[in-house]
């Protein structure tokens, strides 16, 4: 019997998949003594930052996750259905 696939769960609690297949993750170093920081700095880390190619790669086979444009293979199924 083949061994089932189990989906590594903290990588997709710490990481979003974005329709092209890129992960999303949040910026380190916000959780506290942000008053001393220049408030441009303060809003650069509250936005979301892409993460590099090399680890995306990684990441996506330990969330289940197959290949880049995994937007395109959920829409290619939703055609076959109807």
């Amino acid at each position: 019997m083949a061994y089932k696939f189990k989906p590594n769960k903290s990588v997709a609690k710490r990481l979003r998949l974005t329709k092209t297949g890129k992960l999303k993750r949040h910026h380190s170093f916000t959780s506290h003594l942000m008053s001393s920081r220049p408030a441009s700095k303060r809003r650069k880390l509250r936005q979301p930052a892409i993460l590099f190619e090399g680890h995306a790669r990684n990441m996506r086979k330990l969330m289940g996750v197959s290949g880049l444009h995994p937007g395109a293979i959920r829409q290619s199924l939703k055609r076959e259905r109807n």
